[in-house]
């Protein structure tokens, strides 16, 4: 990981440090408590929508108390490089869509963290998280060094499953209850993406860009 991220994390104990990634619709960041009442509402009007999806949610869910906990969490697991959290947020009127994390970061000898990803109902498949995706994939493998992030999906959540093959991930196996997901373990699709081939879809999308 950079030496500037590993300073500023030692600044910082009940929230992650402020930091932003910004592209030409979105904006990744790290969430402050002021986000509070925006996060919980977007949440709790999406509960339906994302509940299936994510693991069970607790009693305090959506409670300020749970959320003063959440930053703590967001916040030690930058200081120990374990874990880096972020906002997506709309540029246009600073509306936050959702949020990406990478999680369970593993170094040494194998260089990989977890992608996971939510997005508000009210704002699913209008391409912000495709937009998202390409910010903390790029903060993945330009700034933290990673040599392989994985992610997974339940096999029926086919527009998670576009998604990672539209960011370039592979699709690379079935794991049987992988994890427990609204209460009970279930099967997952398995997907993976290295840095080499990031490094290639980026060129690729980025040609498909300036064609179109």
């Amino acid at each position: 990981m950079g030496s500037e991220l590993l300073a500023i994390t030692r600044l910082f104990g009940a929230a992650p440090p402020p930091f932003r990634l910004v592209g030409p619709r979105i904006t990744l960041r790290t969430p402050e408590r002021e986000d509070f009442d925006d996060w919980a509402i977007l949440r709790a009007e999406s509960r339906g929508f994302l509940a299936p999806f994510e693991p069970s949610w607790p009693s305090d869910a959506v409670t300020r108390a749970g959320f003063r906990r959440r930053l703590q969490r967001y916040a030690a697991d930058w200081r120990s490089d374990q874990g880096y959290s972020f906002l997506l947020i709309r540029r246009a009127d600073r509306v936050l869509l959702g949020g990406i994390s990478l999680s369970n970061v593993r170094r040494g000898v194998a260089e990989t963290a977890s992608l996971g990803y939510w997005i508000g109902e009210r704002f699913a498949r209008q391409g912000y998280m495709t937009d998202g995706l390409r910010l903390a994939l790029a903060f993945a493998f330009d700034r933290l060094r990673l040599h392989r992030v994985e992610a997974a999906c339940l096999p029926h959540n086919h527009a998670s499953r576009r998604l990672l093959l539209k960011s370039g991930f592979r699709e690379e196996g079935f794991a049987k209850e992988y994890l427990s997901i609204d209460g009970r373990w279930q099967d997952h699709l398995l997907f993976g993406l290295l840095a080499s081939e990031w490094a290639q879809h980026g060129e690729l999308t980025r040609a498909s860009e300036t064609v179109s």
